[in-house]
């Protein structure tokens, strides 16, 4: 179960044989990010447990699940970016059925991920399931 955007961005990593390729393409979607005001930047957003500074804003209107977030690594930010596409737009109500590990493995990052981005990564996918539990 993925939303449209993840399943577009499943189909590009397809095309990229090359784990540098979807490594630099990662970071290209965290570029891509809206920026995340300054004033969301504080302790009650950090996520803890990710080597580098990450921040979620999460929100949930009409019980559907959205959420803002920034990191001062461009690699997280991707994966932001890639946790973005997953989860945004979703009702509250299915965030818990994703399974965030699985997806990932589709996208071969898995392998790819430090032991500190792993641990990272699944903190952010705690907050997430925190916010909407």
């Amino acid at each position: 179960m993925a939303t449209t955007a993840f399943e577009d961005i499943a189909e590009t990593f397809e095309f990229l044989d090359d784990w540098e390729d979807r490594y630099a393409h990662v970071i290209d979607m965290g570029r891509e990010m809206p920026p995340l005001d300054d004033a969301f930047k504080v302790p009650a957003t950090k996520v803890d447990g990710c080597a580098s500074q990450v921040w979620l804003v999460p929100k949930v209107d009409d019980g559907v699940f959205t959420f803002q977030g920034a990191s001062d690594a461009m690699i997280v930010s991707g994966l932001i970016a890639i946790l973005h596409a997953l989860y945004n737009g979703l009702p509250v109500n299915e965030v818990a059925g994703v399974d965030a590990r699985a997806e990932f493995e589709r996208l071969g990052l898995n392998d790819h991920l430090s032991a500190q981005r792993s641990n990272g990564l699944r903190a952010m996918i705690e907050r997430i399931r925190s916010v909407t539990a």
